[in-house]
């Protein structure tokens, strides 16, 4: 039986954000946009939402005088994306023969 996949982890974005954050652990904005190729409003809607999912932490500070937003994966996410892949990878063991 297919285990159900986590909503937030279907929006392309949402999955790439943390999957890059599973390998880098933590990265500053403007990395996660490069990376995406996201628009920074989107990108920012996407980490609000993963934010408020406790997926990741964000960070705001400076650095040289200028707004520095960090975003981190937590121990949530970090579950969530484990989960996320288990269950997908259930999808296709179960059409192996």
């Amino acid at each position: 039986m297919y285990q159900e996949l986590d909503p937030l982890l279907l929006s392309q974005l949402r999955l790439s954000i943390l999957s890059y954050l599973m390998v880098a652990r933590e990265a500053e904005f403007n990395i996660l946009k490069d990376k995406t190729g996201a628009t920074s409003g989107n990108l920012s809607v996407q980490v609000g939402k993963l934010q408020d999912a406790g997926y990741i932490a964000v960070e705001k500070t400076y650095k040289n005088n200028y707004p520095l937003t960090i975003c981190r994966i937590t121990p949530q996410g970090i579950a969530a994306f484990e989960g996320f892949y288990r269950n997908l990878k259930g999808y296709f063991d179960a059409n192996e023969g």
